[in-house]
C-alpha cells in the first residue's frame, strides 16, 4: 500500500520533532546569553553610574596672610614651602564660618570635624591656585571643594548613620550637617567631569581619583599600535597571500602565526619585560613599551583576518587585471586591496579593541605603578584603562570599587565606539561584484 504525500510517516514526524527541538535549544541558548549580558550590564552600570556624580561644596575661604605669607613678600620660593596642612585649616575654618552664618547647628563639632568633611585633595587644589596667583593672599574667595569620600558615599548609599557611629573617618553629626548644607545650597551633587580629567589619587582619597592619566596612556598606546601593526600586518598578509611561494617554510610561518594568535597575552608581557625593558633598556610603565608589547600581540589578530579578506576576493579579479596588462603589484594595490579593504579595516579595529582591553601584559611591564603626572610623550610613565580598573579593585575603600565600575563603563563605551566605526567603515568601503 503506497503512503500519501499529505500524511507524515513516522520518520518524517521524528525528523520534524528533532528540528523543533534543535530550534528550541538554539533559541534557549540565545535567550540565556542575552540574559547573562543584560545581567552583566545592569550590575556594572548600577555599580559604576554613581562614579559620574560627585558631592561638591562651595563656600567662602579667607586666605589669611598670617598663615600663608607672614613676611608679606609674596616670594614664590617661600610660598611653595607652605604645606597643604595650612590650606586644609583655612578650608575647615571657611566651612565652619559658612555653617555658622547660615545658623546651622554645629554643637560638638571641632575644626578637625569640619576638615574631615572636605577632601584632602581640595587643600592641594587651593595651594596650586594660590601659587599660580599670589595676589589672592589676604582676600576671601569663593572656592568649590570636593566633599570627603564618606560624605560623598553617604549620598550614594555606601555610608549610613548607623555605620558612621563605628567609622573613625566620619560621624553622624557630620552627615547631619551635610544634609543641612545641602538644603542650604552649599553642598550639591552634580556631574563629575574630574572623573575623566583628574589623575589617580591615594588610598585615602577615592573621591578625587580620576581616569585622566589612564585615558591619555591608552590613547598613546593605541596610536602606537595603529601606526606599527597596520602597515606591518597588511604587508605581511599581502606577501604571504599574493607573492610568497607555497612551500614548507611558508606553511611553517602560517602555523606559527595561528599559534601566536592563541598565545595567552601574559606571555607577551614576559616577552616585553625581557626584551624591551631588561635588554633594550626602555623605561618601565611607559606607553612606548606598552605599545610595542600590544603591537606584537595584535599583529597575528590583524594578519589572519586580512589574509581571509584577501582570499575572499574572486580569482577572476586577479586574472582580469593581469589580462589587461597590469603587473602583479598593480593587480594587488589597484584591485585586490580595495576590494578586501572592508575586511581588513574590520579586523584592524577589532584587534585594536582587543588590545585596548588587555591588562595582563601591561601589569608585567610596570604600568600598575601609581602615576600622578600626565605623560608628556611615549617615554613618560603612564597608566592604562584596564590596569586602572585592576588597580582600583584591589584597594580597600568601597569608593574605589565604584570608581572601577565607572572605569569599566568608560572602557565599554570606547569599545562600542570602535566596533561601531568598524561597521561603518565596512559598509562604506564594501563593494559588490
Amino acid at each position: 500500500m503506497s503512503s500519501s504525500l499529505f500524511t507524515q510517516d513516522a520518520r518524517t514526524t521524528a525528523r520534524n520533532a528533532a528540528e523543533r527541538r534543535f530550534r528550541a535549544c538554539g533559541l534557549a541558548a540565545i535567550v540565556l546569553a542575552l540574559a547573562a549580558l543584560v545581567w552583566l550590564l545592569i550590575s556594572i552600570f548600577s555599580a559604576g553610574a554613581p562614579a559620574f556624580r560627585q558631592a561638591f561644596m562651595t563656600f567662602p575661604v579667607t586666605l589669611d596672610e598670617k598663615a600663608l605669607d607672614k613676611e608679606g613678600g609674596r616670594d614664590p620660593a617661600k610660598l611653595s614651602k607652605v604645606t597643604t596642612v595650612s590650606y586644609a585649616k583655612l578650608l575647615a575654618l571657611g566651612l565652619k564660618a559658612k555653617a555658622e552664618d547660615l545658623g546651622l547647628e554645629t554643637t560638638g563639632m571641632k575644626s578637625k570635624d569640619f576638615a574631615k568633611m572636605i577632601s584632602e585633595e581640595s587643600a592641594a587644589s587651593l595651594r596650586d591656585r594660590v601659587l599660580a596667583d599670589p595676589t589672592l593672599i589676604g582676600q576671601t574667595i569663593e572656592f568649590t571643594v570636593l566633599a570627603s569620600g564618606r560624605v560623598d558615599g553617604y549620598y550614594k548609599g555606601r555610608v549610613t548613620m548607623k555605620t558612621a557611629v563605628k567609622d573613625k573617618n566620619t560621624s553622624p553629626e557630620q552627615l547631619a550637617l551635610a544634609d543641612k548644607l545641602r538644603a542650604a545650597g552649599v553642598l550639591d551633587i552634580r556631574f563629575n567631569w574630574g572623573f575623566f580629567t583628574m589623575p589617580d589619587a591615594s588610598d585615602k582619597r577615592p573621591e578625587a581619583a580620576g581616569l585622566g592619566i589612564a585615558i591619555v596612556g591608552s590613547f598613546l598606546m593605541m596610536a602606537l599600535v595603529l601606526v606599527l601593526s597596520l602597515p606591518i600586518g597588511v604587508a605581511a598578509s599581502v606577501y604571504l597571500e599574493e607573492f610568497a611561494p607555497k612551500n614548507r617554510w611558508t606553511d611553517l610561518i602560517e602555523v606559527n602565526i595561528s599559534n601566536l594568535a592563541a598565545v595567552p597575552s601574559i606571555v607577551y608581557g614576559i616577552l616585553g619585560l625581557s626584551i624591551f625593558i631588561n635588554f633594550v633598556g626602555l623605561p618601565q610603565s611607559a606607553p612606548i613599551v606598552g605599545g610595542l608589547v600590544l603591537t606584537l600581540m595584535t599583529l597575528p589578530r590583524i594578519i589572519i583576518p586580512t589574509r581571509a579578506a584577501l582570499k575572499a576576493v574572486p580569482p577572476s579579479i586577479r586574472d582580469a587585471a593581469l589580462g589587461v596588462g597590469a603587473s602583479p603589484l598593480q593587480m594587488v594595490f589597484h584591485h585586490v586591496l580595495p576590494l578586501a579593504m572592508p575586511g581588513i579595516l574590520t579586523g584592524m579595529i577589532i584587534g585594536l579593541a582587543q588590545a585596548l582591553g588587555e591588562s595582563a601584559p601591561l601589569l608585567l611591564i610596570g604600568m600598575v605603578a601609581f602615576v600622578r603626572d600626565f605623560p608628556g610623550g611615549f617615554f613618560d610613565p603612564a597608566a592604562a584603562l584596564p590596569v586602572q580598573v585592576y588597580n582600583w579593585t584591589v584597594r580597600g575603600d568601597p569608593g574605589f570599587v565604584e570608581r572601577a565600575s565607572g572605569a569599566i563603563i568608560v572602557l565599554l563605551i570606547f569599545l562600542l565606539i570602535m566596533n561601531a566605526v568598524a561597521i561603518v567603515l565596512r559598509r562604506r568601503f564594501e563593494r559588490r561584484w
